[in-house]
């Protein structure tokens, strides 16, 4: 009689189940965890993005606050300016001033977006907001955010597209 060498097929089976039972529970948590990053980066983005708009309207009064995140930043790939224009500001990365690239694909699975309130050409408010570029799979939650700079969420991840919509958000730290 021989001496087998290697492994059943029974064997190998069962380490196979083995690691799929391990798949199935790690991996729900490794979307839960990049969900969650995701939704940082976009709170972290908007409230960047509502501290250039204080800068940019200190910077350029006769404008008021920008009406493109664009102004706030540069063009991907371009250096900015000296000195800094009512274009080119320089406030923000390149990336999130033209919303992930030329095509605004959004950064970290969330698309943003800039909204003025102008009142005799002069810009008096704004409303920056991030939505999930695709809800519950890149993100849950809506983060928007108004003059006030305060940080809102919105639980349902639409997001909002008017002033009075995002104040009726509760704040993020609340």
């Amino acid at each position: 009689m021989r001496k087998q060498k290697g492994f059943s097929l029974i064997e190998l089976l069962i380490v196979v189940a083995i690691i799929l039972i391990i798949a199935a529970i790690a991996i729900p948590n490794l979307l839960r965890a990049r969900i969650a990053a995701n939704e940082s980066s976009a709170a972290s983005s908007i409230r960047t993005i509502t501290t250039a708009q204080a800068t940019y309207q200190i910077n350029f009064p006769a404008t008021g606050y920008s009406g493109t995140l664009r102004a706030l930043g540069t063009a991907i790939g371009v250096a900015c300016p000296n000195p800094p224009t009512t274009v080119d500001s320089c406030l923000i990365d390149s990336v999130l001033a033209n919303n992930g690239n030329p095509a605004g694909t959004g950064k970290s699975g969330y698309a943003f977006t800039m909204g003025t309130v102008a009142v005799a050409g002069l810009n008096v408010g704004f409303i920056g907001n991030a939505a999930p570029v695709v809800i519950n799979q890149t993100g849950v939650r809506a983060f928007c955010s108004v003059e006030d700079n305060v940080v809102r969420v919105d639980p349902a991840g639409a997001g909002s597209i008017t002033e009075a919509g995002c104040q009726a958000f509760n704040a993020l730290n609340q």
